[in-house]
This record gives C-alpha cells, sequence and structure tokens, in this order.
C-alpha cells in the first residue's frame, strides 16, 4: 500500500514541491530573510459522519476485502491485542510529535489499543531518503510492507510474497516507509495514510469524498470516516479470517451501534470505478508520459465519468486534473475545466475541501487578471476549510494569494500581516525555506502589474 507521490501527482498546485523560481527583477524583494517559526496544528476538531451507514457498509467490504489492484483479498486481517509502534533513529524532528497526535487520535476515536515505544514493536517507522523510495517504488511518496522490520530487508524481501498482504492470515508485523527529507507535511500525511492501512483498510476508493483511502489525495489527515472504518474492524463483532460474506452480515448491525446517526435510509449500491478510467487518470497524473498523452488520457476519464453518471469526487477529480494539464497550454479550457470541478465539488459539503483546492486554481487565474476583489473572496472562503482539514500548504498558499491580492489594493500593513502568517504555516506544508521563497515568488509571479 502506498501514498501516490506528490511528485506525480501534477493535480494541486499547493500540494507539489515547487520550482524553483527567481523573483521577478523589476519587483520588490520578498521579505524572507527572517522566517517565522514553524506552525503546525494542535488539535483536530474531528467532522463527523453524515453518510448513511447502508452506503458506509459498502465501503467498508470494498476497502477491506480488496488490494488496489482491484484483487480479491480472502479473509480480514487485523492485528489481534495491544499494538506498539516505534520510530526507528533518524527520522525528522517534527515526526515525533505527529505520530503521537495520530496515535492518541487513534485510541480516543477508534478504540485501538496502541502506543510508541522505544524497544520492538509490531510496526516500525523508518526515515528513507526520497530518492531511494522513488528507486523502489516509484510513483509512491511513502508505503507500508508486512512481515519486514527495516528497509535492508525489504529490499532483500520485496520479489518476494513474504510481503504481500494477500497472503496473510493475521497481522503481527510491519514497517512503514516515510520520506525523511520530505516536507513536514508530507511525512505527517504519510504517517496517517499508511499507518491506517497497516492497521486496516489496504484499498483506495475514488467514489470516497471524506476520507484518506482515496488516490486523488485530496484528503491530508484521517477524517471521522476513517476513524469509523477502523472502530469496526477492530470491533468485537469482527474477527481474524472472516470472509466477505461472513463480514457483510455483521457490518449492518456493527455500524448501527457504533453510528445510529447514519441509521437512515441512503443508497448502499455504488457502480464500481472502471478499470479504464484509472488507467486514464494514472496516465495522466504520471510525469513519464507525453503533455498531448496526457491530456488525451485525462479527456478519456472525463467521457467515461460522463459516461457512467458518476458525479461526486470521481467526475470532480477528471475535471481538476484536466485544468492542471491545461495550464500553460489552453488557458480558456482550464478555466472552463476548473469552473465545472468547482461545481460538482461545491454540491455537497462534504466536498468543502475540494473546492478548496479549485479556490488555488481560481485565485491564480483571478490574481494574473488582476482581480484582487475575486482572489480576496476566494480566499478568505477557503482557508478555513484548510484550516479544519489541516492542510497548512494549501492554506499557506491560499494566504500568500490574498496577501497578494491585499498589497494591489494598496492595502499594505494588512498584505504584510497576512504574508507574515502565511509563513509559519508555509514552513511546515513545504519544508526548506528555499521551497517557502520559491513558493511566494511563484505567487507573487502571477501578477501582471
Amino acid at each position: 500500500m502506498n501514498r501516490v507521490s506528490a511528485l506525480v501527482v501534477a493535480a494541486c498546485l499547493a500540494s507539489c514541491a515547487p520550482a524553483t523560481v527567481a523573483p521577478p527583477p523589476t519587483r520588490a524583494a520578498t521579505d524572507t530573510t527572517a522566517l517565522p517559526a514553524m506552525r503546525s496544528f494542535a488539535d483536530t476538531t474531528v467532522v463527523p459522519v453524515t453518510r448513511s451507514n447502508a452506503e458506509m457498509a459498502q465501503d467498508f467490504l470494498d476497502l477491506t476485502f480488496r488490494l488496489e489492484s482491484g484483487r480479491a483479498l480472502p479473509a480480514l486481517t487485523r492485528f489481534a491485542g495491544p499494538i506498539t509502534v516505534r520510530v526507528a533513529p533518524g527520522a525528522p524532528a517534527t515526526l515525533a510529535p505527529d505520530l503521537d497526535a495520530l496515535l492518541a487520535r487513534l485510541r480516543r476515536e477508534a478504540g485501538i489499543d496502541i502506543t510508541r515505544t522505544g524497544g520492538p514493536a509490531n510496526i516500525t517507522v523508518e526515515a528513507v531518503p526520497q530518492k531511494a523510495l522513488q528507486r523502489a517504488v516509484p510513483q509512491a511518496a511513502c508505503f507500508t510492507v508486512p512481515r519486514v522490520h527495516e528497509w535492508g530487508e525489504y529490499l532483500k524481501m520485496r520479489k518476494s510474497k513474504a510481503v504481500d498482504w494477500s497472503t496473510l492470515t493475521v497481522r503481527d508485523s510491519a514497517t512503514i516507509f516515510i520520506p525523511g527529507d520530505a516536507a513536514p507535511q508530507e511525512v505527517r500525511d504519510c504517517l496517517h495514510e499508511e499507518l491506517a492501512q497497516t492497521l486496516g483498510p489496504l484499498n483506495d476508493l475514488y467514489r470516497l469524498p471524506d476520507s484518506v483511502f482515496n488516490d486523488d489525495n485530496i484528503h491530508a489527515v484521517l477524517t471521522g470516516f476513517d476513524m469509523l472504518m477502523l472502530r469496526a474492524i477492530y470491533a468485537p463483532e469482527m474477527r481474524n479470517g472472516m470472509s466477505r460474506q461472513q463480514a457483510a452480515a455483521a457490518i449492518g448491525p456493527l455500524l448501527a451501534r457504533l453510528n445510529p446517526r447514519g441509521e437512515r435510509r441512503g443508497n448502499g449500491v455504488f457502480a464500481d470505478t472502471s478499470r479504464d478510467w484509472i488507467s486514464a487518470i494514472e496516465t495522466a497524473l504520471t510525469s513519464g508520459s507525453s503533455p498531448a498523452t496526457r491530456r488525451d488520457a485525462v479527456n478519456r476519464a472525463v467521457r467515461i465519468a460522463h459516461q457512467f453518471r458518476w458525479g461526486g469526487p470521481r467526475e470532480g477529480f477528471s475535471y481538476y486534473a484536466m485544468g492542471r494539464l491545461q495550464v500553460g497550454y489552453d488557458s480558456v479550457a482550464a478555466l472552463a475545466a476548473f469552473n465545472s470541478a468547482d461545481a460538482i465539488y461545491s454540491a455537497s459539503p462534504l466536498m468543502q475541501i475540494h473546492a478548496a483546492h479549485i479556490a488555488v486554481q481560481k485565485a491564480a487565474f483571478a490574481l494574473s487578471a488582476g482581480d484582487a476583489v475575486t482572489v480576496i473572496r476566494l480566499a478568505d472562503k477557503a482557508i478555513p476549510v484548510a484550516s479544519r482539514h489541516q492542510n497548512a500548504a494549501l492554506m499557506a498558499t491560499l494566504m500568500m494569494f490574498k496577501a497578494e491580492a491585499l498589497d494591489m489594493q494598496g492595502n499594505k500593513v494588512a498584505a504584510k500581516a497576512v504574508r507574515v502568517d502565511s509563513l509559519g504555516w508555509a514552513r511546515y506544508g513545504f519544508g526548506s525555506d528555499d521551497n517557502v521563497r520559491a513558493r511566494m515568488a511563484e505567487v507573487k509571479g502571477l501578477r501582471t502589474y
């Protein structure tokens, strides 16, 4: 299982490592000589799940009994008894506090008996240089592997069935490999998704609007839905070795017990995401193909989404990817695609964070057109959403846009205050000071003056 690399997903300005961009020489230099201290999120305000239990019962089965490849898993597996987690030497300084916060959430929200230890553990978290990770698994930012305890052991065993999740009958050991030289937010995001998959669901579903178990990488941290799925997996009604049929019989009453508010009527039957669409969207988002091939692929993804009348996250993401691939090629088509994605995402309160990602793209167009009012309106709506979802990179980028718009209006004092506030979040979201400066220069460079 792996989190898709931000280096190969070109779907979001605020989620990719910025290129080095020099500030235009005719403009005032960006004052980042002494960047403020890194900021991080103190706690998570959990948004309760609002979908029906009937919907989430099918999600549970599809997440738990299939791999991302579509291959069926014969049985449910989980850890038995208390679970321990250790951090191997060499991890970045931000990892430990973020891991401790995550473990506290898992205990509190998912009811899992899980603690960090300094000795031998069920789960090891090991930091590895990004280049080494990409050589081993080119499309992954991070991943989790069963039955291994360190990187060297994984390299020796990676072609054996020992590291195949489908061969497990019970989970007892695994190692999560995260990029030790990535931005703090990427490290944290990897921890959330990979630890959750180490504990529970091994699949990702593009149809999910409210989960990190979706390869669109829209959600950064575990959601209320994700915690409910983990709580269900570790509930006494579930056990190692259960078949899908047995779990299907148990999950309805279990969700009724865990989430009584979800016992409203709702559709529990979803069309599978076609492999043709997945192939098209993967081609569109993978940098190894030519720009023309990627644009053709994303056009195909949009057609398939229309054909199946999916709406929601899948169709919205198709347009989102289309917009990103048209930027720099056909600006009119790019903005039209972003507007289509925005309309789809804005139709449901479950997709506010999706719409916030689109706001970055629309703000870029508005700033380049000199429309400061629209930039501020977009940012003011999206910044609180990014904050609630703990996406510092997205929040900092939106704040940078707002600062430039305020500056365009002549409100220098307010612009400076917003810009300075953005920098602490940017250090968490983008990592190095060079990356922060590059992102600021990138946003400033969109101004027409």
